[in-house]
């Protein structure tokens, strides 16, 4: 299974800050093993989404242009603290990662 993914949300005044780093290595299927010379398959991720108490605030499709360790932030208003966000992925290969965190006041 894949790295965690590192999320933080922090509640400044009105709004939450959502900042997630999905550790993958979001290889392009281009690059050359410097090994052997062989090329990499492709491994990335293709779809994610990023919820707050069970509804959806985001969903997005990634490919292979987006560098390893993709980080992201958003902004959301209606969060509290201690609301939990929960962000998910699936790649290439059908690998799953999931990970959540309460938001918290910054």
């Amino acid at each position: 299974m894949a790295d965690p993914i590192k999320l933080r949300a922090t509640l400044q005044g009105d709004t939450t800050e959502i900042r997630m780093l999905m550790q993958h290595p979001m290889e392009t299927g281009l690059r050359k093993d410097p090994a052997d010379g062989k090329t990499i398959p492709s491994h990335f991720i293709q779809n994610f989404s990023l919820s707050a108490n069970g509804k959806l605030l985001i969903e997005g499709q990634l490919n292979t242009s987006i560098s390893r360790n993709p980080l992201f932030t958003f902004r959301a208003k209606g969060l509290t603290a201690g609301d939990k966000v929960v962000v998910s992925w699936i790649d290439s290969r059908g690998e799953r990662r999931s990970d959540e965190s309460n938001v918290v006041t910054g």
